[in-house]
């Protein structure tokens, strides 16, 4: 045993360093070699939520059971308070408390957020192994905080047709969410997209680069995947782009300046050699849908997309490989698994399974086969229930004021996923038989 350890103490093999969490994390981000919107996030919860917490600590202390408890404080509030009384003061400079200066309620940490801190210590924790610092990462064996369940709320095909009537007074802001819409591409992406990477003979658009946005400062970059993807026009797509390359060439020429070859296709220049600011157009998005009467925001036109297609019967790997998603398929499954059912769900009502006929001895009323046409409804789920809800409000069940059935409830009477309910509820919103503000629920406005 004493032999073994003077060979493990001559390889350097049980380490052990005097360094504390900070000193760790300052070598880790001056080595760490990611994009700059990516570096910060890492720092942001680093100085937030690591540095505060665990940064005068050694980093041999840093265990297994040290991390578990640091997480359950964050899971209870955000602000580390760890159960004790305090105040949150309207400012943290001197003055004196007054309304504004409320007792503090503890509010958690999102688990998306926790789980940033976690891959941050890993990844520093792995460095330190290397570097020899310590001898083993216990946070290898270590499970990362659960994810967040994604929950997409594309708009539904009646809402997304209003948005493009109200986009359209201004042909450039049309066409720019007309292809959102159709790629699903995010808003960087679009902001990025050139001229001599849009083939319209051939219907091709390549997207290769996006544009990242730090406080005022924009920057091209690589898209988030690094990976450059070509996605497929249709034929009103293409015309749609054509009629706006003649009316970019109408107003270029009125300026006496020629469209550069390379020039992005949304831009602010009339040359167009600039490219639009992400947050820009993401403002514009939510200004212009709050004067629609609802609460969106431009990422939800990419979910339409994927959701479209998936509803349609496109098979995944093909909608991964329009959205850009990596995991050949496994991030656009998870992200969109109740949409998927629905597809699943009209794939039945439309193709089938071939089966043999059903047996004579079974009765009619058995399998209740004498109910009307009507009930025997080949739509879609969300369009059933929309139906049922039309006629629950047209014979008084559910007058003008009530508030509709929730989603669970409809999710539960009707065997179907949340975002079938959904769809169904958002169907008669965008009909105006149902109204909803922001921070209200839901009621029905008139007899549809």
């Amino acid at each position: 045993m004493q032999r073994r350890l003077v060979t493990q103490v001559d390889e350097q093999r049980n380490p052990r360093t005097k360094a504390t969490v900070n000193q760790l994390l300052d070598r880790y981000l001056e080595l760490l070699d990611v994009e700059d919107t990516t570096r910060d996030r890492y720092e942001q919860v680093i100085r937030v939520h690591i540095r505060p917490r665990l940064g005068p600590l050694q980093v041999a202390r840093l265990d297994g059971e040290l991390l578990d408890s640091y997480y359950a404080i964050l899971r209870r509030c955000r602000q580390h308070c760890n159960g004790r009384v305090k105040v949150d003061h309207r400012s943290e400079d001197s003055h004196d408390c007054d309304a504004k200066c409320t007792p503090h309620l503890c509010r958690p940490l999102a688990n998306a957020t926790i789980r940033k801190i976690h891959f941050c210590l890993s990844g520093a924790r792995a460095r330190a192994v290397r570097w020899r610092w310590i001898a083993v990462n216990p946070l290898d064996q270590a499970e990362p905080p659960r994810g967040s369940v994604a929950e997409p709320d594309p708009p539904t095909a009646e809402q997304a047709a209003a948005i493009l009537a109200s986009a359209f007074t201004e042909l450039w802001w049309g066409c720019f969410l007309w292809l959102a819409m159709v790629t699903g591409a995010r808003r960087g992406e679009l902001c990025a997209l050139r001229w001599n990477r849009l083939d319209l003979d051939r219907a091709v658009l390549t997207i290769r680069s996006s544009i990242a946005q730090r406080d005022t400062k924009t920057w091209e970059k690589d898209t988030k995947t690094h990976q450059q993807r070509r996605i497929a026009l249709d034929a009103d797509t293409v015309t749609l782009l054509k009629c706006y390359r003649a009316e970019c060439e109408r107003v270029a020429e009125s300026a006496d300046v020629t469209i550069r070859p390379d020039g992005h296709i949304f831009s602010p220049a009339i040359d167009h050699s600039s490219w639009l600011r992400p947050s820009s157009v993401s403002n514009r998005y939510v200004r212009m849908c709050a004067r629609l009467g609802w609460d969106m925001n431009l990422h939800q036109l990419r979910h339409y997309s994927a959701t479209e297609l998936i509803a349609a019967g496109v098979d995944i790997r093909t909608v991964a490989g329009r959205l850009g998603h990596g995991g050949g398929g496994s991030t656009t499954l998870r992200v969109y698994t109740a949409w998927v059912a629905e597809a699943d769900q009209r794939a039945m009502k439309s193709a089938g399974i071939r089966m043999p006929a059903i047996p004579a001895s079974t009765t009619t009323n058995e399998l209740n086969l004498d109910r009307q046409p009507a009930e025997l409804d080949e739509s879609s789920p969300y369009r059933k229930i929309a139906s049922d809800l039309r006629a629950a409000i047209r014979c008084g069940a559910l007058e003008v004021g009530d508030a509709p059935p929730t989603v669970e409830t409809l999710t539960k009477r009707y065997r179907v996923s949340g975002g079938t309910a959904n769809r169904a509820v958002a169907l008669l919103k965008g009909e105006g038989i149902v109204l909803a503000s922001r921070g209200k629920r839901a009621f029905v406005s008139r007899v549809g």
